[in-house]
Order: structure tokens, then C-alpha cells, then sequence
């Protein structure tokens, strides 16, 4: 693994400038979001989206008499694109609504043209990436989907339980409860545990903020402040009303009194608007690109007989990345170290083998010079016993020749 020399640098080079240049190429280009908001008529869905970006969005709906309604068969999907700025960024949004979910006698499938039209934008997107010129990829995917959950202060319905199964892998689910004034706080609390027991017991996946090593104590705490009020308890209002102290404010006013659409202590609207829009909307298009679109992508590739490498479409951590290969490189170390001992220890045994050896013949030997020598000494102190006795030491040899005697 290469070693990183860090190196101080002497003077100003002008890389620091990079996250500059992004952002005025950022701003001259321009962003795009797309939110898909499900719900059954009548809960709020086009006054929400109004007051969350402040403008008038959805045209006025022409009411008609009774005679003049027409019932749709099959829930329809309605896209509605429009250009707004602040502060000299300029945002492409579109609102996709689904009119006529929830509204029929037999709802069975009523998810079934949402998960198309989300599949079909995955499918457009994957073409165009499949073009030889990709440098303008119009992103139409959907970014959020904001589920209106209607005030029952009950639990979830079937129909939202199984919606949000088939949803929740395909899109970022935000769940709302929708017209939040119809239910006391009491009866509020009560109602999102409920829901958030049905989500646990059924393994709904909703949208999390992403939590990052740098984040500092102020952000940690904010996002678990926002994740803190899923599901969000909202409250729309278009129209500005006049508090008994004379503040003009955004809300709905009843005998009873006034409700404050920006005021945290009426509803959840405000930490919705953050979680959409002001905090993490990057973070939600990112999760689409890098992990409900790539899984989508990589499933599809698979029926089409494309064979894909699933580390293709790994969102790379450079950290985690690092620990992988430092793990990697520790390991082939001591796959190392261990051939080493098991040859040293071969070759101490070769080598106590051979001193045995070298041992064995020592003693080998030495035992036979010690039986010699204790032949020798039996022999002298034979021959010493003879002449303290006076008898005559046999020759052992006898001389050859004549004799002079």
C-alpha cells in the first residue's frame, strides 16, 4: 500500500477555490427536483405543495356541479413542471400528483400506475445513459415521494401499508399526516407511534438524512430533531390570516383559533420544508442516483442478460475503501509471517534431526571406546594379578628364527 506524504505547502496554489468554482457552475446551470406526492383526494396535497415553495403551483380547480364530474377508472398520473428562483438560484420542479388514488371501491392496484411511471423514468434515464451523447441527461426520476396519510388518529390503513411496500424500494417515502388541525396533540402523538409501529412491522424503509463523520454537534443534533417528527403532522394554508396581535402569518383561522403553518408549535411543517428542501434535498437525489436507481439499473441489466459486477455499483468510501485494503494488506502479512515460521520451524527440525543424528553417532562411539577401554583395564589388572602372584605372563607373540639357549 503507498504511503500519503503529507507536505505543507509554502505559498497560496488556488485549489482551494474548487468548491467556488463548483458552485458558480452549479448556479449557472441550474437544479432540478422531482417530488411525487400520493394521497387520496381531498387530503391537502396541492395546497401543501403550494405552501411549501411559496408559490402557486397547481392552477385553481374549476368547481363543477355533480352532473359535471367525471369519475376516472384508473388512478391517472399528472406532471406539472415550473421554474421558480431565490436569491438568484434558479430550480426546475416538478410535481407529479396521482388523482384518483384511493378513491374507487376496488383499490387493489392502485399502486400499480405509480410503480409504473417511477419504473418508466428509470427506464428513460438508463436509455439516455446508453446514448453516445450523454453530456444532456434531462434527470426526470423521482427524487422524494411525500405519502398523505389521512387523520383517522387510528393506525395505518391496508391500502397505505401495502402501497408503501411497493414503494419504498423505488423511491425515497416521506410519510405526512395530512390536515394535522383534525387531530389534538394528544391523539397526534398517539397516532405517529401507531404509524411508525406499522412501518417497523411491516419493514418500510422511509427516508433517513445521511449522517457523515465531519458533521458537527449543531447538524447531528438537527437531523435528529427532524427524523424525530417522521411522520411529519402538516398543516397547508395558501392565504395569509391576521393573529389577535395584529401579525400577518400563513394559516387557517377557526372560532376556536388560529393555526400558524410556520409555527413549530402548531405542526410539523417547518421540519418537513427543511428535510425537503432546505437541508437535504441534495441528499435525497443523491440517494435516488447511487442506490434506488443503481439497484433498479442492475436488476434490470440482469433480466436483460447483461452480467454486471455488483462492485460496479458500490458507492466507493475512500475511508472505508482505506480500511478494506489495510485489512487486506494485514492479512497477506500474516499469511506471510506464517509461511516464514512454518519454514523456520522445518528448518529447526531438520536441523535438531541432524544433531540427534550427529548425537546418537557420538555416543555410539563413545560407548564403544569406553567398552574398550574397560577391556584393556580388565586385561592389565589380569596381567597385574599374575605378577603379584609370581606366575609367568604368557607371551602373546612368540619370536621367529634360531635360538642361541
Amino acid at each position: 500500500m503507498k504511503n500519503v506524504v503529507r507536505r505543507k505547502l509554502t505559498g497560496y496554489v488556488g485549489f482551494a477555490n474548487l468548491p467556488n468554482q463548483w458552485h458558480r457552475k452549479s448556479v449557472r446551470k441550474g437544479f432540478n427536483f422531482n417530488v411525487m406526492v400520493v394521497g387520496e383526494s381531498g387530503l391537502g396535497k396541492s395546497t401543501l405543495v403550494n405552501t411549501l415553495f411559496n408559490a402557486s403551483l397547481y392552477p385553481p380547480k374549476e368547481r363543477t356541479g355533480p352532473s359535471h364530474d367525471i369519475i376516472p377508472k384508473t388512478v391517472s398520473i399528472q406532471s406539472i413542471s415550473s421554474d421558480i428562483e431565490e436569491n438568484g438560484v434558479r430550480l426546475r420542479l416538478t410535481v407529479v400528483d396521482t388523482p384518483g388514488f384511493g378513491d374507487f371501491v376496488n383499490n387493489d392496484d392502485s399502486w400499480r400506475p405509480i410503480v409504473e411511471n417511477i419504473e418508466q423514468r428509470y427506464d428513460a434515464y438508463l436509455e439516455a445513459e446508453n446514448k453516445v451523447n450523454r453530456t444532456n441527461i434531462v434527470d426526470n426520476r423521482i427524487h422524494a415521494c411525500v405519502y398523505f396519510i389521512q387523520p383517522t388518529g387510528h393506525s395505518l390503513k391496508p391500502l397505505d401499508i401495502e402501497v408503501m411496500r411497493r414503494l419504498h424500494t423505488k423511491v425515497n417515502l416521506i410519510p405526512v399526516i395530512a390536515k394535522a388541525d383534525t387531530l389534538t396533540d394528544e391523539e397526534i402523538v398517539d397516532f405517529k407511534k401507531r404509524i411508525l409501529a406499522d412501518i417497523q412491522h411491516h419493514s418500510i424503509q422511509i427516508f433517513e438524512g445521511p449522517r457523515y463523520e465531519l458533521d458537527d454537534e449543531e447538524t447531528i443534533a438537527e437531523n435528529q430533531e427532524i427524523m424525530s417528527k417522521v411522520p411529519f403532522a402538516v398543516v397547508g394554508a395558501n392565504s395569509e390570516v391576521t393573529t389577535p396581535d395584529g401579525r400577518k402569518v400563513r394559516g387557517r383561522s377557526y372560532p376556536w383559533g388560529i393555526i400558524e403553518v410556520d409555527n413549530e408549535e402548531h405542526c410539523d411543517f417547518v421540519k418537513l420544508r427543511q428535510m425537503l428542501i432546505r437541508t437535504h434535498m441534495e441528499e435525497l437525489k443523491e440517494h435516488t442516483n447511487n442506490s434506488l436507481y443503481e439497484n433498479y439499473r442492475s436488476d434490470k441489466l440482469t433480466q436483460m442478460g447483461v452480467a454486471q459486477d455488483p462492485s460496479v455499483f458500490k458507492e466507493v468510501n475512500p475511508a472505508v475503501k482505506q480500511e478494506e485494503e489495510r485489512a487486506l494488506h494485514e492479512q497477506k502479512l500474516a499469511k506471510m509471517e506464517a509461511e516464514m515460521k512454518m519454514v523456520f520451524q522445518q528448518k529447526v527440525a531438520e536441523k535438531e534431526s541432524k544433531l540427534k543424528q550427529s548425537e546418537d553417532e557420538l555416543y555410539a562411539r563413545h560407548r564403544e571406546m569406553k567398552d574398550q577401554l574397560e577391556r584393556q583395564r580388565l586385561e592389565l589388572d589380569e596381567k597385574k594379578a599374575r605378577l603379584e602372584s609370581g606366575r609367568p605372563i604368557e607371551k602373546e607373540t612368540k619370536r621367529k628364527g634360531f635360538s642361541l639357549r
